[in-house]
């Protein structure tokens, strides 16, 4: 069994699943295929009622759809009911906004006239992780099934359940069978299931080696993919700073779902002037949450999504000590039931440490004091990864001077407010490439057709 619903919280068994078989999994794809030859001549209209209804859904069953994930991957109640939420707002903004998105766009070529036009590729392959289980889908869902495409869905085996309630949504929505597909499925089958000639795009969300592994597949077909993968996000504090301001932010930017997050931040990099005092009061803030049951809504601090998540991240923390790393705070697990860590801040890592160069997904904060802004600007390039970056000063001007020295694929001045379905996502090097989101989401898998027309007699 690879699906198994596991609550983090106490470490009990809530449900299993049986993989497809092959047999099952055919089935799936050619239903799939069959549905792409009507659907892609729905208009934008009728495919709105759909996508919108999937939203208004989700809206009226946050608390039961917010419930599953908490037991699942163990997401605090209050940040689940605002994930359940930011999805159907993400369905229902390209619901509304699909037809603007891939309208004729007109040329002026030097010769008679010309556009591009967009449509819809076909079968779309998505791999998707645990850390959000319904934004993560709403993100490929809304633009990609209202570009006219129709998806098949690998989620994540430690959220099964997640996936089952997103894709009974889009039947209760009245979608056609075969519009929306959970795939409970092996690796194998995924291979096999990029390989067949009726998927035409690839998109993951997940790690850089599970990026590495999809997206040499999906190039072996010679089938477009996007990939959104880890990040080791800069969290940049120049000396004309409000502290205050910028410590909220730091507990927030790396403890939100308990550090499990892609752009987090993760690498906190203090001009000289305030690194002390920045320091003892990030110290402080992190020392100050308790772990509890991520159901109640006074727990501080969740567990991390499953046993073998918690137990990579403390092997992940003793390598970097063993390679001269110095923990300020925590590094180990709590002596309570469940997959709980302790926040940790990590400091004096070296570039020859593994760690220097590494990704923590979870509750660990990595510390590094700069001389000035040129410096923090150079540390915070002096990565693999390029997905986010924040940086805090009270000059807007220099804040932005900073941003566009940053190398990365989004950068935020005195916030890291990633969430907003009209803001593109994504990253560069280690971090992927394509971008989900925004205008820029819905065109990642259209075919995007030159049409011209010009009175000429054809050259000599």
């Amino acid at each position: 069994m690879s699906y198994q619903s596991v609550n983090p919280a106490d470490g009990k068994v809530l449900k299993t699943f049986e993989e497809l078989t092959d047999k099952e999994l055919e089935g799936k794809i050619a239903a799939a295929a069959g549905c792409f030859d009507t659907w892609k001549r729905k208009t934008y209209r009728e495919r709105a009622k759909i996508v919108a209804k999937a939203a208004a859904l989700m809206h009226e069953r946050v608390e039961e759809l917010a419930h599953v994930m908490t037991l699942e991957m163990g997401k605090r109640i209050h940040e689940a009911r605002g994930e359940v939420e930011f999805s159907a707002t993400i369905l229902a903004y390209y619901a509304k906004n699909a037809e603007r998105f891939l309208a004729d766009v007109e040329l002026h070529p030097g010769l008679g006239e010309g556009h591009m036009e967009m449509s819809p590729l076909g079968v779309i392959f998505c791999v998707e992780p645990w850390n959000f289980p319904y934004y993560q889908l709403a993100r490929v869902a809304g633009p990609h099934l209202m570009a006219g495409n129709v998806l098949l869905v690998k989620h994540a085996g430690i959220v099964p359940q997640c996936g089952i309630a997103f894709e009974r949504l889009w039947v209760e929505a009245g979608a056609p069978v075969g519009l929306y597909t959970n795939l409970l499925i092996s690796h194998d089958q995924s291979d096999r299931v990029v390989d067949d000639s009726r998927i035409k795009g690839v998109a993951l969300t997940g790690s850089v080696a599970a990026g590495q592994s999809i997206a040499a597949r999906a190039g072996q077909n010679l089938k477009p993919s996007s990939m959104e993968l880890g990040g080791s996000d800069a969290f940049i504090v120049l000396d004309d700073a409000d502290l205050e301001h910028a410590i909220k932010w730091a507990v927030w930017g790396r403890m939100y779902n308990t550090g499990q997050t892609c752009c987090a931040a993760k690498r906190f990099i203090v001009v000289d002037s305030l690194a002390d005092t920045f320091l003892e009061k990030f110290k402080t803030a992190l020392a100050a949450l308790n772990p509890g049951d991520p159901l109640d809504e006074k727990t501080t601090l969740g567990p991390l999504s499953s046993e073998s998540a918690l137990i990579d991240l403390l092997k992940q923390v003793e390598t970097a000590v063993s390679h001269g790393a110095r923990v300020l705070i925590g590094g180990k697990r709590f002596e309570r039931p469940g997959s709980f860590m302790q926040p940790t801040i990590l400091t004096d890592v070296k570039p020859e440490n593994p760690a220097f160069r590494d990704e923590f997904f979870g509750p660990v904060a990595m510390f590094f004091r700069v001389k000035d802004e040129d410096a923090a600007i150079a540390l915070a390039n002096d990565s693999d990864f390029g997905l986010g970056g924040s940086v805090f000063t009270k000059d807007l001007a220099r804040g932005k001077r900073v941003a566009s020295r940053i190398e990365t694929g989004m950068v935020f001045i005195n916030n890291i407010s990633w969430s907003d379905a009209e803001l593109p996502f994504g990253g560069i090097n280690h971090s992927g490439y394509g971008r989900e989101l925004g205008d820029m989401g819905i065109q990642q898998f259209v075919n995007k057709k030159l049409v011209r027309h010009v009175e000429a007699e054809a050259p000599v």
